[in-house]
This record gives C-alpha cells, structure tokens and sequence, in this order.
C-alpha cells in the first residue's frame, strides 16, 4: 500500500490493510510512503493514494470499505490461481 503524510485517506486505508493481514495469515501487508521510496512509486504507477497492489494481479487507489478491500484481496487471488 502507498501512502503519504498528507493524505487523509491514507491512516484509514493502512488499518484496514493491518486488520485484513491479522485475520488472516495469508495476507501480507506493506505499507510504503511514496515520496521516500520513489523507484517503487514509479515501478507501480502512483498517481493517486492510497494505493493498494495485490500480488501485482489486482490494484486499486482510494480507501475502501474492508468488505470492498477483501472482495479485490479475494479477486487476486483467483487471477493468481487461474493464471
């Protein structure tokens, strides 16, 4: 997940992306501040935070409900498997 300091969004969505990760010990979090690790920020096209990369299949930028986070964790992990 990328993020940066001032990003009101930004302390929401990383929680989330922490509770998701403790549930679960499938899911793996990063939380990343863009503008320290640039060549990651342009690796994955940061436009926009938060951002959210799964397994490099599924991303999305913005802070979702967690129902909405686990639906694109879960659509991930198809591509993955189906790939």
């Amino acid at each position: 997940m990328f993020v940066t300091p001032t990003c009101p969004y930004c302390p929401r969505a990383a929680i989330a992306g922490g509770r998701i990760a403790l549930e679960s010990p499938k899911v793996k979090t990063s939380v990343i501040e863009a503008s320290e690790f640039p060549h990651l920020a342009q690796k994955y096209a940061v436009m926009g935070v938060p951002k959210v990369v799964i397994s490099d299949a599924v991303e999305f930028v913005g802070a979702l409900p967690e129902i909405a986070f686990v639906q694109h964790l879960l659509s991930a992990q198809e591509r993955i498997s189906s790939g």
